[in-house]
């Protein structure tokens, strides 16, 4: 490989050391490599649990790409931009996760083709992130309203998914490793008494159907997509045993990171009609909780990513917050598992998104883990 080719191999792969073999700085993840693929990114030689050990804390750009409208400010947020982006790099967090609603951007069936003016602006802030080394990670988040998990439904919703994904992964199948394709949000039959509660039979069977269309279609499309990491939640990304016993890896895909989302304790962190935290019995249901992730998924080799977390701003004040946030985290860590913050502009927004000034500093040194 000739000189001008490895310097341009190096501005693509995104911050990636470009020292000589024997450098002792480097990791071992920067050391594993595989070839390129045309030229644009590359897939290291690194398992599912080593790439979620080399990312860093992450956060949540929520109420923005995920609007369930083709306006995405229609929920009040501005449209991100790459101001947005920088402040977040500066204040520590090393993963970015964007949240992305598809169904009010692309056409009708056979095709439901997604607008390239969309995908052009997903990619604008994914390009941005990634430049700077961060780990990016995209899904499908808003759509359950045609993403239902009942046999009555599965024929025409596989259908769409595999359209969807194909068109996703296509998209961006030459882009490094550090990009990472989370399947489905929460997945659920919204509305059901059991909804968050671990599903119903049927339910996590025909997710588990959905998540094997899916992941399919994603390696089908070739290029880095053959190894991409991808993350897959149990039914609504909950902490039902119930949902987990039956949570089935497709085809044993060894690049499958698990996803949990975990807004402990309910009524402090969602609700937000507890404004105390901090004791014994409120740390001890957060370990309680890391501990079963622990023996059901991290002792088995599948990493775990905390893909939401964090606490409403309705009732608490900042230094409760602060306290919750500072252990949850550190919780996290300890065990492998990469805390990304949930924010979403509002009563769990950390940063004005129009000034680019953080309302809770304190609370997203602690989510950042920055010391």
């Amino acid at each position: 490989m000739n000189n001008i080719l490895k310097a341009f191999l190096c501005i693509l792969l995104l911050n990636f050391s470009c020292s000589s073999s024997d450098d002792s700085s480097k990791t071992e993840v920067e050391v594993e490599q595989e070839e390129t693929v045309d030229g644009v990114g590359i897939v290291r030689n690194i398992t599912a649990s080593q790439l979620v050990a080399d990312m860093g804390s992450g956060w949540n750009l929520g109420n923005t790409f995920d609007v369930t409208n083709s306006d995405k400010t229609y929920w009040g947020n501005p449209l991100p931009s790459t101001e947005l982006i920088n402040e977040v790099f500066k204040r520590g967090f090393r993963t970015l996760r964007l949240p992305v609603t598809w169904g009010y951007n692309m056409g009708d069936a056979p095709n439901f083709e997604i607008e390239e003016s969309y995908f052009s602006s997903i990619t604008n802030i994914i390009d941005h992130a990634l430049s700077k080394g961060m780990y990016v990670i995209i899904n499908v988040h808003h759509d359950d309203d045609w993403i239902v998990p009942t046999l009555s439904q599965s024929t025409t919703t596989k259908i769409k998914l595999n359209k969807v994904w194909t068109q996703i992964a296509n998209q961006y199948k030459n882009y490094s490793d550090y990009l990472i394709f989370e399947l489905l949000n929460e997945p659920r039959h919204i509305d059901t008494p059991e909804e968050w509660s671990g599903g119903t039979q049927e339910g996590r069977n025909v997710l588990n159907d959905y998540y094997k269309t899916i992941l399919s279609a994603i390696r089908l499309t070739g290029g880095n997509n053959a190894k991409r990491k991808v993350m897959i939640a149990p039914y609504g990304a909950s902490v039902a045993q119930v949902a987990w016993n039956d949570f089935v890896i497709p085809n044993n895909d060894p690049d499958v990171i698990i996803s949990i989302h975990a807004y402990s304790p309910y009524r402090f962190a969602l609700e937000g009609t507890d404004p105390d935290w901090g004791t014994n019995e409120d740390k001890a249901d957060i370990d309680a909780l890391l501990n079963s992730i622990e023996t059901n998924f991290i002792s088995k080799g599948l990493p775990v990513i905390m893909g939401e977390w964090g606490s409403v701003n309705i009732l608490a004040d900042a230094s409760e917050r602060l306290k919750h946030a500072t252990y949850f985290s550190e919780a996290c860590l300890k065990k492998g598992i990469k805390p990304i913050v949930w924010d979403n502009g509002g009563e769990f927004g950390l940063i004005d998104r129009r000034t680019f000034i953080w309302t809770y500093p304190n609370i997203a040194n602690a989510a950042a883990n920055k010391n």
